[in-house]
């Protein structure tokens, strides 16, 4: 049958639109594409999940605005009217607070996954900077976010949370003053937050995120080298329908897990922030914060004469920045040969990130 029989038979509607926007180029493309097949298929998965989660938080987080006001004064009552009063304002809330740890939590898995495949070898190296890209946008919407409700946890956690890189010489107290709109976090801090969770961060998003997904297309999915090696021929399944069939299998199963944490334990607002009490005692971040946190506790006030903060808060610093340079550290895989030392590296970071998010968990507070 050829292309012009087939729009025939699929109506007048496909027939305008395909004149218009190329519907039978998007549909032969999207056929054309292959997935790989191999033993570790089922993480190519969680980058659609992501995207899905994603989609969730914006879809939610529009609803969230029509009721939001980003003021000290009206900011709490504005969530306690939306879960109180609103039709289903509480679940749209609570889908948005677990949309966000999953979509964080699948995006950690995505990314170490792809570092321990090695998918950041040539030529995908932008591809890989890209997603290292969005993995800090993912962690920025976390932290600003966090402040909205305006309440006493959210409050005292982005004092201490600002207040980190203020001990950085030199730009230390021009990056603190950045980030709070003055001296301490007031009303000007949560507009500030506010515009940037809605304004700035959604357009880098959108411009990482379409970056990332082009490159994506244009190279195709990495297959791991030990595999590449071993299998002479490549085995492939089609993206449409196959892949996309089982990707959809895996969006319904994040919804219906979103749906069940909402209704479950739903969001709490907890009390409204009062920056004349102090701080409640053993306050904590969120949990992809956690790790850092804990560091910076545990660390020596003053480790060879610097002060013990100033020394964390650089070595995050180089350790995103390592993030980030991988794909030009990483000469062997260039070479296309074995990369042990990295693999062990990946292996170490991911342990330390679990074992201090444990310790900041279970160690009493006044340690």
């Amino acid at each position: 049958m050829t292309m012009e029989g087939s729009d025939k038979q699929r109506g007048r509607l496909w027939m305008w639109l395909n004149e218009r926007i190329g519907l039978a180029e998007l549909e032969k493309f999207a056929k054309k594409k292959e997935v790989p097949v191999h033993r570790h298929t089922v993480w190519y998965y969680f980058g659609g999940m992501t995207l899905f989660l994603f989609l969730v938080q914006v879809a939610t987080g529009i609803l969230l605005l029509l009721y939001y006001r980003p003021s000290a004064e009206e900011a709490y009552e504005s969530i306690q009217f939306l879960m109180t009063e609103v039709e289903f304002g509480w679940l749209i809330r609570s889908i948005h607070s677990w949309a966000a740890n999953l979509m964080i939590l699948t995006l950690f898995i995505h990314l170490f996954s792809a570092l321990l495949l090695q998918a950041y070898r040539s030529p995908r190296e932008i591809t890989w900077m890209s997603g290292v890209g969005l993995l800090g946008l993912a962690l920025a919407f976390g932290f600003t976010g966090y402040l909205l409700p305006w309440n006493e946890l959210a409050f005292f956690a982005t004092r201490v949370g600002t207040e980190i890189p203020g001990v950085l010489p030199l730009v230390g107290s021009f990056l603190r003053r950045l980030l709070r709109g003055g001296d301490d976090v007031t009303g000007a801090t949560l507009t500030r937050f506010y515009g940037i969770h809605v304004a700035v961060l959604p357009l880098l998003a959108t411009l990482f995120l379409g970056l990332h997904l082009f490159l994506v297309q244009k190279h195709g999915m990495s297959v791991p080298p030990g595999v590449e090696k071993k299998s002479a021929s490549k085995q492939a399944m089609p993206f449409f329908p196959n892949f996309l069939l089982r990707d959809l299998v895996g969006w319904l199963s994040a919804l219906a897990l979103l749906a069940a944490l909402a209704a479950y334990y739903p969001a709490e607002l907890g009390q409204k922030a009062d920056p004349f009490k102090p701080a409640p005692v053993g306050i904590k971040p969120e949990w992809y914060f956690m790790f850092m946190f804990q560091t910076l506790k545990l660390l020596p006030s003053y480790i060879l004469g610097v002060e013990g903060e100033m020394v964390g808060i650089v070595g995050f610093g180089l350790g995103g920045l390592f993030l980030l340079l991988v794909p030009f550290l990483d000469r062997r895989v260039a070479r296309g040969e074995p990369s042990p030392l990295f693999t062990w590296i990946v292996i170490g970071i991911v342990s330390y990130m679990v074992a201090l998010t444990y310790l900041g968990y279970t160690m009493s507070p006044t340690k």
